[in-house]
């Protein structure tokens, strides 16, 4: 059975790309990223995906080991400059594509070293599906939980290690990488806030999910804004809700991080309302969601 993140990509648009059979991860990761995916999504697309232009920007591919696995990612940053703030990126169900690289290059823009590894690649590669449920059954729901921690703090080191400030550190993400994002301000001390766009805040357990989001509230380290659609299919506004008191019940009992956490819902937003590349896209919450996020980080130490 699908929940309610495969549910509501469920229904939107798989980016078109084709990798070769037997291609690397890193090679995988660059044709994402590459006229591969414009050339494919192109006719399909409600709106105008945006293009945030590189100068000014290092930008690039890499690898780094967690349990001498190599996760792949993409980065970018502001040229030239060290010490600085860290946003982790993190994927929508079909992996690191452009307009993931793209949120990045916009992060990079504002002062920041943005990440997203590819989470998926222990799985397979999100990139060389055609059909949704296969991806979905095949690689999305075979990613645990636990792998997914480990490789955002592998992502953390890196940045690190290659010009970013490990103080100063962020994570948002999109439907999946929302879900992902509350877990990972929940267990990981690495993130000063976090910024979670439409993710799954209940749920199922299981072997590979065994905790959700609304089940950790009490131990949340990090303060997270959350971005919600008020006309999400998949995630009705009682989920938001039970979040809400979730999180107002463990202000109370002294978590100030829980304290913290706002959430702001765009009446008219459906599901990937941020996702520029489908017809699910809606400019002005778009917009007003990326203002809040950076504000959101700034105002939290994290810039």
């Amino acid at each position: 059975m699908l929940n309610h993140d495969q549910r509501s990509e469920f229904n939107a648009l798989l980016p078109g790309k084709t990798t070769e059979a037997g291609a690397t991860r890193r090679t995988a990761l660059k044709t994402a990223l590459g006229v591969g995916y414009a050339a494919s999504t192109m006719p399909i697309m409600a709106q105008t995906a945006i293009k945030t232009p590189s100068t000014g920007l290092k930008t690039g591919e890499g690898v780094y080991e967690v349990d001498k696995f190599p996760v792949p990612f993409f980065f970018a940053a502001p040229e030239g400059k060290k010490h600085l703030p860290v946003i982790l990126v993190v994927q929508e169900i079909f992996g690191v594509h452009e307009y993931i690289a793209d949120t990045c290059r916009r992060f990079a823009k504002a002062g920041y070293l943005a990440i997203a590894p590819e989470l998926y690649a222990r799985q397979g590669d999100p990139g060389s599906y055609g059909e949704i449920a296969k991806l979905l059954s095949e690689v999305v729901a075979k990613v645990p939980d636990a792998q997914v921690m480990a490789d955002l703090d592998g992502a953390v080191k890196w940045t690190a290690a290659n010009g970013g400030n490990p103080k100063k550190v962020g994570i948002t993400g999109f439907c999946w990488g929302g879900r992902i994002t509350w877990l990972y301000a929940e267990q990981s001390r690495h993130v000063r806030a976090a910024v979670a766009w439409y993710g799954r805040m209940e749920g199922a357990a299981s072997s590979l999910t065994p905790k959700h989001p609304i089940d950790l509230v009490a131990d949340i380290k990090a303060p997270v804004l959350g971005l919600y659609g008020g006309d999400d299919a998949g995630i009705p506004l009682t989920s938001v809700n039970q979040m809400k008191e979730a999180l107002a019940q463990a202000g109370q009992k002294g978590n100030a991080a829980a304290r913290a956490c706002e959430f702001v819902v765009y009446p008219q937003a459906p599901h990937a309302f941020h996702a520029d590349y489908r017809p699910s896209y809606r400019q002005d919450a778009a917009e007003d969601g990326f203002r809040r996020a950076l504000e959101w980080f700034k105002g939290h130490g994290v810039g």
